[in-house]
Order: structure tokens, then sequence, then C-alpha cells
């Protein structure tokens, strides 16, 4: 129904993804098996699927990772509903509305999840990323793809930015074996993204 993949899932958490909208924008929901509570990152586009899905799967908050256009196409009616939406302070006014402010390394409780909130600006000032606790899991927006970084020409992108919150923010944070799930395409791992750093400073996007 909706076209929504279960991607992962242990005894805790099950992590559903539908892809909505012209660009194709990655929409998650994170699960509590345990409650039945959950939370959705990105309300990108296509309001009414994915306010089906939303109430399907128990969404009681939104997570944005930022504040583009493609990104936030749903807010109004996400809210509308009833749904509280999370956003970084720089990003705010990038929203038609909000409801919640995201303090960076704060956790987000979903049921008996915990969702921790990493500020990972670049792409956006108030870009962030949002590690699932006591999983491999790390939903990166549109900071780290396979392949490189997050386009940084858009107005408020910074390159040297964005560089450094995956170096810092992410490597030195995460191991290997920890899965990036981006804003738009397929997911990859750490290990893999990792050793192209260099390359991706040097060729400079």
């Amino acid at each position: 129904m909706d076209n929504v993949e279960l991607v992962w899932s242990n005894a805790s958490a099950d992590v559903h993804r539908f892809v909505v909208g012209p660009v194709e924008n990655n929409v998650y929901v994170v699960r509590c098996r345990r409650t039945g509570q959950a939370t959705l990152i990105d309300a990108a586009n296509e309001h009414d699927r994915l306010l089906r899905v939303a109430t399907r799967l128990g969404v009681t908050s939104v997570l944005e990772t930022h504040g583009h256009w493609d990104h936030i196409g749903a807010v109004t009616q996400v809210r509308d509903a009833g749904i509280d939406v999370w956003v970084r302070a720089e990003d705010a006014d990038l929203l038609p509305s909000y409801d919640h402010l995201l303090n960076d390394d704060s956790v987000h409780v979903v049921g008996e999840l915990r969702l921790r909130i990493l500020h990972t600006p670049g792409h956006t000032p108030g870009s962030v990323s949002f590690a699932l606790e006591n999983t491999p899991l790390l939903f990166t927006g549109d900071t780290l793809f396979p392949g490189g970084p997050g386009n940084t020409t858009f107005e408020g992108g910074d390159f040297p930015t964005i560089i450094t919150s995956i170096e810092q923010r992410v490597y030195r944070v995460f191991g290997d074996d920890t899965i990036i799930w981006p804003g738009h395409g397929v997911s990859s791992t750490i290990g893999t993204e990792r050793p192209h750093l260099d390359e991706w400073i040097e060729r400079g996007w």
C-alpha cells in the first residue's frame, strides 16, 4: 500500500521508506515496535499519501533534516493533521510553519526509541542528521550521499562547512558498519564512503 518499503528492522524498531515528489525525496518512518509510536523524517511532498502512511504507522512527530522546498512540501498539511514538526533554528524561517526546534546532541524520544540530533551544517545552515541509538542507522538528509556530500551551491550552502560536518560529526563518531540513509537515492555505509573524503575535497564538490 502506497509503495512503502520496510527497509530495516530489529526487535525494537522498524524503518519504512517511500519516495515522493518531483525530485524523488526519501521519506522515512522510524517506528517503535513495542509501543507502535513512530516519527517521520522529512514531510517532503504528496501530502495525501504521506498522511495515509503516517496514520497507518502511528506517526506522532515529524523531524526535518533541513528546510529546502523539496523536503518541506507537506509540512502545512502534517501540522493541520495535529502532528508536530521539528526543525533546526537556522532553517526554521524556510518552513511555512513549525512547532519545535531541534537542539544539537539532544534526543528525540519515539516510544522506547531514541534518535540523537546531530547538527551537520553545510548543505544548509540548519541541516541535521539523526542517529537511531543502539542501531547502525544514521539518517543524513542531504549532508552525505553515496559518492559525496550534498550540494553546497545553493544559498546558505558552504563546501568547507559540509566537509567539516562529515569529518567531525559523522566519520569521527560512527563506525564503518553504520548505514547512511540519505534524503535522495540509495543507502550506503560509512565504511564505503569514508576512504573517498580526500577525493571529494580535491574535486571541490
